[in-house]
Protein backbone atom coordinates (compact mmCIF):
# COMPACT_ATOMS: atom_id res chain seq x y z
CA UNK A 1 0.00 0.00 0.00
CA UNK A 2 3.09 2.09 0.13
CA UNK A 3 2.43 3.91 -3.19
CA UNK A 4 -0.92 4.41 -2.82
CA UNK A 5 -0.22 5.55 0.50
CA UNK A 6 2.46 8.68 -1.05
CA UNK A 7 -0.28 8.82 -3.70
CA UNK A 8 -2.93 9.46 -1.36
CA UNK A 9 -1.13 11.47 1.37
CA UNK A 10 -1.89 14.67 0.16
CA UNK A 11 -4.07 17.32 1.26
CA UNK A 12 -7.52 16.83 0.17
CA UNK A 13 -6.77 13.38 -1.03
CA UNK A 14 -8.22 11.16 2.10
CA UNK A 15 -11.49 11.07 0.62
CA UNK A 16 -10.29 9.40 -2.14
CA UNK A 17 -8.39 6.69 -0.78
CA UNK A 18 -11.58 6.02 1.02
CA UNK A 19 -13.75 5.65 -2.09
CA UNK A 20 -10.89 4.03 -3.54
CA UNK A 21 -10.88 1.30 -1.23
CA UNK A 22 -14.55 1.32 -0.87
CA UNK A 23 -15.08 0.42 -4.96
CA UNK A 24 -12.40 -2.06 -4.66
CA UNK A 25 -14.19 -3.95 -1.73
CA UNK A 26 -17.41 -3.14 -4.06
CA UNK A 27 -16.22 -4.14 -6.79
CA UNK A 28 -14.57 -7.64 -5.47
CA UNK A 29 -17.95 -8.85 -3.07
CA UNK A 30 -20.44 -8.29 -6.35
CA UNK A 31 -18.00 -10.29 -8.47
CA UNK A 32 -17.62 -13.54 -6.00
CA UNK A 33 -21.34 -13.17 -4.85
CA UNK A 34 -22.16 -13.57 -8.78
CA UNK A 35 -19.75 -16.81 -8.81
CA UNK A 36 -20.91 -18.55 -5.63
CA UNK A 37 -24.60 -17.88 -6.68
CA UNK A 38 -24.21 -19.51 -10.14
CA UNK A 39 -21.66 -22.32 -8.90
CA UNK A 40 -24.57 -22.67 -6.58
CA UNK A 41 -27.47 -22.80 -8.85
CA UNK A 42 -25.68 -25.49 -11.21
CA UNK A 43 -24.70 -27.48 -8.10
CA UNK A 44 -28.68 -27.60 -7.27
CA UNK A 45 -28.81 -25.09 -4.57
CA UNK A 46 -30.26 -21.70 -4.28
CA UNK A 47 -28.18 -18.99 -5.26
CA UNK A 48 -28.51 -17.33 -1.74
CA UNK A 49 -26.43 -20.98 -0.64
CA UNK A 50 -22.96 -19.70 -2.86
CA UNK A 51 -23.76 -16.18 -1.76
CA UNK A 52 -23.55 -16.89 1.83
CA UNK A 53 -20.48 -19.10 1.15
CA UNK A 54 -18.63 -16.38 -0.96
CA UNK A 55 -19.20 -13.71 1.87
CA UNK A 56 -17.35 -16.56 4.04
CA UNK A 57 -14.67 -17.30 1.76
CA UNK A 58 -13.61 -13.33 1.74
CA UNK A 59 -13.52 -13.03 5.63
CA UNK A 60 -10.92 -14.19 7.62
CA UNK A 61 -12.22 -17.89 7.71
CA UNK A 62 -10.63 -18.64 3.87
CA UNK A 63 -8.84 -15.53 2.29
CA UNK A 64 -7.61 -14.35 5.84
CA UNK A 65 -6.02 -17.35 6.71
CA UNK A 66 -4.51 -18.49 3.11
CA UNK A 67 -3.49 -14.18 1.95
CA UNK A 68 -3.35 -12.85 4.85
CA UNK A 69 -2.02 -9.89 3.62
CA UNK A 70 -4.26 -9.51 1.11
CA UNK A 71 -7.53 -9.76 3.21
CA UNK A 72 -5.97 -6.87 5.38
CA UNK A 73 -5.11 -4.80 2.53
CA UNK A 74 -8.64 -4.74 0.61
CA UNK A 75 -10.91 -4.84 3.53
CA UNK A 76 -8.60 -3.30 6.78
CA UNK A 77 -7.15 -0.05 4.72
CA UNK A 78 -10.10 1.56 5.47
CA UNK A 79 -12.11 1.73 8.58
CA UNK A 80 -15.32 -0.76 7.79
CA UNK A 81 -18.03 2.29 8.11
CA UNK A 82 -18.80 2.34 4.82
CA UNK A 83 -19.42 -1.14 4.27
CA UNK A 84 -20.84 -1.65 7.20
CA UNK A 85 -23.11 1.61 6.77
CA UNK A 86 -24.10 -0.19 3.04
CA UNK A 87 -25.05 -3.12 4.64
CA UNK A 88 -27.21 -1.52 6.90
CA UNK A 89 -29.12 0.19 4.50
CA UNK A 90 -29.13 -3.09 2.11
CA UNK A 91 -30.32 -4.75 5.14
CA UNK A 92 -33.72 -2.36 5.28
CA UNK A 93 -34.35 -2.47 1.97
CA UNK A 94 -34.24 -6.30 2.06
CA UNK A 95 -36.38 -6.28 4.72
CA UNK A 96 -38.62 -4.31 3.01
CA UNK A 97 -39.31 -7.13 0.44
CA UNK A 98 -39.40 -9.37 2.79
CA UNK A 99 -42.16 -8.10 4.06
CA UNK A 100 -43.48 -7.37 0.11
CA UNK A 101 -43.02 -11.22 -0.14
CA UNK A 102 -45.37 -12.49 2.56
CA UNK A 103 -48.24 -13.95 1.24
CA UNK A 104 -51.12 -13.99 3.73
CA UNK A 105 -53.80 -14.87 1.96
CA UNK A 106 -52.25 -18.90 2.26
CA UNK A 107 -53.29 -18.17 6.19
CA UNK A 108 -57.34 -17.64 5.16
CA UNK A 109 -57.47 -21.25 3.56
CA UNK A 110 -59.46 -23.61 5.71
CA UNK A 111 -57.98 -26.71 3.82
CA UNK A 112 -55.32 -28.24 6.76
CA UNK A 113 -55.60 -25.37 8.57
CA UNK A 114 -55.35 -27.37 11.07
CA UNK A 115 -51.96 -29.02 10.36
CA UNK A 116 -50.99 -25.51 9.83
CA UNK A 117 -51.32 -24.63 13.18
CA UNK A 118 -49.95 -27.54 14.45
CA UNK A 119 -46.41 -27.51 12.12
CA UNK A 120 -46.81 -23.34 13.23
CA UNK A 121 -46.40 -24.02 16.45
CA UNK A 122 -44.72 -27.60 16.89
CA UNK A 123 -41.26 -25.88 14.64
CA UNK A 124 -41.43 -22.80 17.19
CA UNK A 125 -41.99 -24.11 20.16
CA UNK A 126 -39.76 -27.41 19.84
CA UNK A 127 -36.41 -25.55 18.72
CA UNK A 128 -37.21 -22.52 20.67
CA UNK A 129 -37.14 -25.20 24.00
CA UNK A 130 -34.15 -26.42 22.73
CA UNK A 131 -32.25 -23.12 21.93
CA UNK A 132 -33.03 -21.93 25.20
CA UNK A 133 -31.46 -24.80 27.02
CA UNK A 134 -28.79 -25.19 25.28
CA UNK A 135 -28.02 -21.46 25.50
CA UNK A 136 -28.23 -21.80 29.32
CA UNK A 137 -25.78 -24.07 29.31
CA UNK A 138 -23.30 -23.25 27.14
CA UNK A 139 -23.53 -19.06 27.57
CA UNK A 140 -21.35 -19.33 30.65
CA UNK A 141 -18.63 -20.55 28.66
CA UNK A 142 -19.21 -19.65 24.97
CA UNK A 143 -19.85 -16.04 25.70
CA UNK A 144 -18.88 -15.30 29.32
CA UNK A 145 -19.68 -11.37 28.53
CA UNK A 146 -23.12 -11.94 27.91
CA UNK A 147 -25.94 -11.65 29.79
CA UNK A 148 -27.39 -15.04 30.53
CA UNK A 149 -30.90 -14.59 29.80
CA UNK A 150 -30.20 -12.02 27.12
CA UNK A 151 -28.06 -14.66 25.29
CA UNK A 152 -30.48 -17.68 25.87
CA UNK A 153 -33.13 -15.76 24.07
CA UNK A 154 -31.31 -14.63 21.58
CA UNK A 155 -30.01 -18.31 20.12
CA UNK A 156 -33.62 -19.50 20.92
CA UNK A 157 -34.78 -17.19 18.52
CA UNK A 158 -32.14 -18.28 16.27
CA UNK A 159 -33.20 -21.83 16.49
CA UNK A 160 -36.50 -21.24 15.98
CA UNK A 161 -36.76 -18.99 12.32
CA UNK A 162 -37.50 -20.69 9.15
CA UNK A 163 -36.45 -18.44 6.21
CA UNK A 164 -39.77 -17.90 4.13
CA UNK A 165 -38.08 -16.54 0.96
CA UNK A 166 -36.03 -19.35 0.18
CA UNK A 167 -38.58 -22.09 1.05
CA UNK A 168 -40.90 -19.96 -1.21
CA UNK A 169 -37.98 -20.46 -3.92
CA UNK A 170 -37.26 -23.82 -3.63
CA UNK A 171 -40.79 -24.89 -3.63
CA UNK A 172 -41.53 -22.86 -6.83
CA UNK A 173 -38.44 -24.73 -8.14
CA UNK A 174 -39.64 -28.06 -7.46
CA UNK A 175 -43.25 -27.19 -8.76
CA UNK A 176 -44.70 -27.52 -5.08
CA UNK A 177 -46.29 -24.08 -4.64
CA UNK A 178 -50.13 -25.24 -5.34
CA UNK A 179 -49.64 -28.85 -3.36
CA UNK A 180 -51.34 -29.67 -0.36
CA UNK A 181 -47.50 -29.85 1.55
CA UNK A 182 -46.77 -26.67 -0.53
CA UNK A 183 -49.60 -24.84 1.20
CA UNK A 184 -48.92 -26.43 4.60
CA UNK A 185 -45.27 -25.59 5.02
CA UNK A 186 -45.34 -22.38 3.47
CA UNK A 187 -48.45 -21.09 5.65
CA UNK A 188 -46.69 -22.57 8.78
CA UNK A 189 -43.41 -20.88 7.95
CA UNK A 190 -45.42 -17.74 7.65
CA UNK A 191 -46.87 -17.65 11.13
CA UNK A 192 -43.31 -19.35 12.16
CA UNK A 193 -41.50 -15.66 10.65
CA UNK A 194 -44.46 -13.30 12.16
CA UNK A 195 -44.28 -14.42 15.24
CA UNK A 196 -40.47 -15.01 14.91
CA UNK A 197 -40.21 -10.88 14.13
CA UNK A 198 -42.25 -10.00 17.04
CA UNK A 199 -40.11 -12.54 19.23
CA UNK A 200 -36.82 -10.78 18.11
CA UNK A 201 -38.27 -7.29 18.74
CA UNK A 202 -39.13 -8.19 22.13
CA UNK A 203 -35.97 -10.22 23.13
CA UNK A 204 -34.11 -6.40 21.10
CA UNK A 205 -36.16 -4.62 23.73
CA UNK A 206 -35.57 -6.88 26.46
CA UNK A 207 -31.76 -6.15 26.10
CA UNK A 208 -32.19 -2.76 25.36
CA UNK A 209 -34.26 -2.66 28.58
CA UNK A 210 -31.96 -3.87 30.56
CA UNK A 211 -34.69 -5.99 32.43
CA UNK A 212 -36.27 -2.98 34.14
CA UNK A 213 -39.57 -3.95 34.31
CA UNK A 214 -41.03 -0.43 34.25
CA UNK A 215 -38.58 0.19 31.23
CA UNK A 216 -39.64 -3.10 29.15
CA UNK A 217 -43.47 -2.65 29.37
CA UNK A 218 -42.71 0.57 28.07
CA UNK A 219 -41.12 -0.36 25.23
CA UNK A 220 -43.12 -2.80 24.37
CA UNK A 221 -46.35 -0.60 24.69
CA UNK A 222 -44.45 1.63 22.08
CA UNK A 223 -43.89 -1.52 19.52
CA UNK A 224 -47.48 -2.62 19.52
CA UNK A 225 -48.92 1.30 19.08
CA UNK A 226 -45.86 1.50 15.87
CA UNK A 227 -47.54 -1.44 14.55
CA UNK A 228 -51.04 -0.71 15.30
CA UNK A 229 -50.68 2.93 13.91
CA UNK A 230 -48.91 1.63 10.81
CA UNK A 231 -51.06 -1.01 10.00
CA UNK A 232 -54.39 1.71 10.91
CA UNK A 233 -53.10 5.23 9.90
CA UNK A 234 -49.86 4.70 7.28
CA UNK A 235 -51.36 1.84 5.01
CA UNK A 236 -54.50 3.66 4.01
CA UNK A 237 -52.25 6.68 3.70
CA UNK A 238 -49.54 4.61 1.50
CA UNK A 239 -52.52 2.87 -0.68
CA UNK A 240 -53.48 6.36 -1.55
CA UNK A 241 -50.02 7.48 -2.70
CA UNK A 242 -49.35 4.11 -4.44
CA UNK A 243 -53.04 5.02 -6.42
CA UNK A 244 -52.13 8.90 -7.04
CA UNK A 245 -48.88 8.32 -8.25
CA UNK A 246 -48.85 5.09 -9.89
CA UNK A 247 -48.69 4.61 -13.60
CA UNK A 248 -50.58 1.21 -13.74
CA UNK A 249 -47.57 -1.06 -13.30
CA UNK A 250 -44.85 1.31 -13.81
CA UNK A 251 -42.71 2.66 -11.03
CA UNK A 252 -43.06 6.14 -11.18
CA UNK A 253 -39.83 8.38 -9.76
CA UNK A 254 -42.14 10.41 -7.78
CA UNK A 255 -43.84 7.20 -6.23
CA UNK A 256 -40.19 5.33 -5.68
CA UNK A 257 -38.90 8.65 -4.08
CA UNK A 258 -41.86 8.34 -2.09
CA UNK A 259 -41.56 4.60 -0.68
CA UNK A 260 -38.12 4.98 -0.13
CA UNK A 261 -38.45 7.83 2.81
CA UNK A 262 -41.53 6.15 4.05
CA UNK A 263 -39.05 3.38 4.33
CA UNK A 264 -36.28 5.69 5.40
CA UNK A 265 -38.50 7.26 7.98
CA UNK A 266 -40.42 4.00 9.25
CA UNK A 267 -37.33 2.62 9.91
CA UNK A 268 -36.28 5.80 11.50
CA UNK A 269 -39.05 5.49 14.16
CA UNK A 270 -37.97 2.06 15.16
CA UNK A 271 -34.74 2.84 15.71
CA UNK A 272 -35.95 5.56 17.98
CA UNK A 273 -37.99 3.07 20.09
CA UNK A 274 -34.48 1.14 20.22
CA UNK A 275 -35.37 -2.25 18.02
CA UNK A 276 -33.03 -1.24 15.36
CA UNK A 277 -34.42 -0.05 11.94
CA UNK A 278 -34.42 -3.15 9.81
CA UNK A 279 -38.00 -3.76 11.94
CA UNK A 280 -39.17 -0.80 10.36
CA UNK A 281 -38.01 -1.71 7.05
CA UNK A 282 -39.98 -5.03 7.85
CA UNK A 283 -43.26 -3.80 8.80
CA UNK A 284 -43.66 -0.98 6.20
CA UNK A 285 -43.17 -4.12 3.22
CA UNK A 286 -45.61 -6.00 5.10
CA UNK A 287 -48.53 -3.36 5.11
CA UNK A 288 -47.74 -2.88 1.24
CA UNK A 289 -47.68 -6.70 0.60
CA UNK A 290 -51.14 -6.67 -1.11
CA UNK A 291 -50.78 -3.75 -3.39
CA UNK A 292 -49.74 -6.01 -6.42
CA UNK A 293 -49.29 -3.60 -9.33
CA UNK A 294 -46.82 -1.89 -6.93
CA UNK A 295 -45.30 -5.38 -5.74
CA UNK A 296 -44.60 -6.32 -9.12
CA UNK A 297 -43.08 -2.63 -10.42
CA UNK A 298 -40.95 -2.68 -7.60
CA UNK A 299 -40.26 -6.65 -8.20
CA UNK A 300 -38.85 -5.60 -12.04
CA UNK A 301 -37.63 -2.57 -11.00
CA UNK A 302 -35.45 -2.23 -7.33
CA UNK A 303 -35.47 -5.64 -6.88
CA UNK A 304 -32.59 -6.95 -8.50
CA UNK A 305 -30.83 -3.77 -7.82
CA UNK A 306 -31.01 -5.07 -4.21
CA UNK A 307 -30.49 -8.66 -4.72
CA UNK A 308 -27.53 -8.31 -6.72
CA UNK A 309 -25.53 -5.30 -5.02
CA UNK A 310 -26.85 -4.66 -1.56
CA UNK A 311 -27.50 -8.95 -0.38
CA UNK A 312 -24.23 -9.45 -1.03
CA UNK A 313 -22.71 -6.72 0.57
CA UNK A 314 -24.85 -8.50 3.80
CA UNK A 315 -23.36 -11.22 3.42
CA UNK A 316 -20.05 -10.85 2.82
CA UNK A 317 -20.21 -8.27 6.22
CA UNK A 318 -21.53 -11.66 8.15
CA UNK A 319 -18.38 -13.60 6.62
CA UNK A 320 -16.23 -11.19 7.99
CA UNK A 321 -17.43 -11.52 11.12
CA UNK A 322 -17.53 -15.33 10.50
CA UNK A 323 -14.11 -17.16 11.72
CA UNK A 324 -14.33 -20.78 11.17
CA UNK A 325 -10.76 -20.67 11.96
CA UNK A 326 -12.26 -18.96 16.24
CA UNK A 327 -12.95 -22.70 16.30
CA UNK A 328 -9.86 -24.03 17.26
CA UNK A 329 -10.63 -26.51 19.72
CA UNK A 330 -12.30 -29.76 19.88
CA UNK A 331 -14.60 -28.95 23.05
CA UNK A 332 -15.47 -25.96 20.28
CA UNK A 333 -16.28 -27.69 17.88
CA UNK A 334 -17.97 -30.44 19.87
CA UNK A 335 -20.42 -27.24 20.74
CA UNK A 336 -21.20 -26.73 17.08
CA UNK A 337 -22.12 -30.15 17.00
CA UNK A 338 -24.47 -29.98 19.65
CA UNK A 339 -26.03 -27.04 18.32
CA UNK A 340 -26.63 -28.00 15.02
CA UNK A 341 -28.06 -31.40 15.91
CA UNK A 342 -30.48 -29.51 18.61
CA UNK A 343 -31.58 -27.35 16.20
CA UNK A 344 -31.68 -29.63 13.54
CA UNK A 345 -33.52 -32.29 16.12
CA UNK A 346 -35.81 -28.95 17.56
CA UNK A 347 -36.89 -27.91 14.32
CA UNK A 348 -37.22 -30.86 12.11
CA UNK A 349 -38.75 -33.05 14.85
CA UNK A 350 -40.95 -30.73 16.07
CA UNK A 351 -42.77 -30.04 12.50
CA UNK A 352 -42.46 -33.59 11.73
CA UNK A 353 -44.13 -34.53 15.27
CA UNK A 354 -47.03 -32.04 14.39
CA UNK A 355 -47.42 -33.09 10.88
CA UNK A 356 -48.10 -36.64 11.98
CA UNK A 357 -50.80 -35.64 14.54
CA UNK A 358 -52.36 -33.85 11.81
CA UNK A 359 -52.60 -37.05 9.87
CA UNK A 360 -49.94 -36.76 7.08
CA UNK A 361 -48.43 -40.06 6.30
CA UNK A 362 -44.38 -40.51 6.89
CA UNK A 363 -43.14 -39.36 3.76
CA UNK A 364 -45.12 -36.29 4.02
CA UNK A 365 -44.30 -35.12 7.76
CA UNK A 366 -40.37 -35.90 6.64
CA UNK A 367 -40.63 -33.15 3.38
CA UNK A 368 -42.61 -30.90 5.58
CA UNK A 369 -40.08 -31.34 8.59
CA UNK A 370 -37.25 -30.42 6.32
CA UNK A 371 -38.59 -27.44 4.65
CA UNK A 372 -39.11 -26.07 8.27
CA UNK A 373 -35.83 -26.80 9.08
CA UNK A 374 -34.64 -24.22 6.12
CA UNK A 375 -32.83 -21.09 7.96
CA UNK A 376 -30.77 -19.13 5.63
CA UNK A 377 -30.81 -14.74 5.20
CA UNK A 378 -33.22 -15.36 7.97
CA UNK A 379 -31.28 -16.72 10.43
CA UNK A 380 -28.66 -14.38 9.17
CA UNK A 381 -30.56 -11.58 10.27
CA UNK A 382 -31.57 -12.49 13.77
CA UNK A 383 -28.15 -13.30 14.58
CA UNK A 384 -26.26 -10.22 13.59
CA UNK A 385 -28.53 -8.28 15.88
CA UNK A 386 -27.72 -10.32 18.85
CA UNK A 387 -24.01 -9.80 17.63
CA UNK A 388 -24.18 -6.34 17.42
CA UNK A 389 -26.03 -5.83 20.67
CA UNK A 390 -23.11 -8.10 22.51
CA UNK A 391 -25.46 -10.92 23.20
CA UNK A 392 -23.73 -13.68 21.75
CA UNK A 393 -19.71 -14.13 20.62
CA UNK A 394 -17.89 -14.20 17.83
CA UNK A 395 -17.73 -17.90 18.57
CA UNK A 396 -21.28 -18.99 19.08
CA UNK A 397 -21.83 -16.25 15.97
CA UNK A 398 -19.83 -18.57 13.96
CA UNK A 399 -21.58 -21.81 15.05
CA UNK A 400 -25.08 -20.30 13.80
CA UNK A 401 -23.69 -18.90 10.42
CA UNK A 402 -22.78 -22.77 9.98
CA UNK A 403 -26.29 -23.79 10.81
CA UNK A 404 -28.07 -21.30 8.89
CA UNK A 405 -25.43 -22.97 6.07
CA UNK A 406 -26.13 -26.24 6.79
CA UNK A 407 -30.15 -26.50 7.84
CA UNK A 408 -30.09 -24.35 3.73
CA UNK A 409 -27.97 -26.83 2.36
CA UNK A 410 -29.65 -29.80 3.39
CA UNK A 411 -32.95 -29.06 2.15
CA UNK A 412 -32.89 -29.14 -1.88
CA UNK A 413 -31.22 -32.86 -2.08
CA UNK A 414 -33.39 -34.15 0.41
CA UNK A 415 -36.70 -33.03 -0.96
CA UNK A 416 -35.73 -34.39 -4.19
CA UNK A 417 -35.19 -37.53 -2.90
CA UNK A 418 -38.24 -37.66 -0.43
CA UNK A 419 -41.04 -35.75 -2.65
CA UNK A 420 -41.64 -38.79 -4.95
CA UNK A 421 -42.03 -40.97 -1.98
CA UNK A 422 -44.61 -38.57 -0.99
CA UNK A 423 -46.34 -38.91 -3.82
CA UNK A 424 -45.03 -35.27 -5.69
CA UNK A 425 -43.88 -35.59 -9.04
CA UNK A 426 -40.53 -33.43 -9.32
CA UNK A 427 -40.49 -31.21 -12.64
CA UNK A 428 -38.26 -32.06 -15.28
CA UNK A 429 -34.84 -30.05 -15.28
CA UNK A 430 -35.30 -26.68 -17.15
CA UNK A 431 -32.57 -24.58 -18.76
CA UNK A 432 -32.16 -21.33 -16.08
CA UNK A 433 -31.72 -18.10 -18.66
CA UNK A 434 -28.10 -16.86 -18.67
CA UNK A 435 -27.52 -14.24 -16.06
CA UNK A 436 -31.06 -15.74 -14.21
CA UNK A 437 -31.15 -15.78 -10.37
CA UNK A 438 -32.37 -18.17 -7.75
CA UNK A 439 -33.05 -16.43 -4.47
Amino acid sequence: MSILSHIFDLPGQKSELLIFFTLLQLSIIVLAARMGGEIACRSGQSAVVGEIIAGIVLGPSLLGLLLPGTFHYIFHSIPAGPLDALSQLGLILLMFQIGLEFDFSHLKEKVNRNAVLWVAAASMLAPFVLGLGFALVSAPKLSPHADLWTSALFIATAFSITAVPILGRIMMELGMTRSRLGVIAISAAAINDVVGWLLLALVTTLALSHFEAIAFVIKVFMVIAFIIIWIFGIRPLMKWVIRYFSAGDKLTPHLLGIILISIFVSGLVTSSLGIFTIFGGFIMGVILHDADEFVKAWNERVSPFVLVFFLPIFFTYTGLRTNIGGLDSLSLWGWCGLLLLLATVGKFGGAYGAARIAGLNHHQAKVVGIMMNTRALMELIVINVGYDLGAISQQVFTMLVIMAIFSTIITTPFLRVWLPRAGLQLPAPALRPRGGRTV
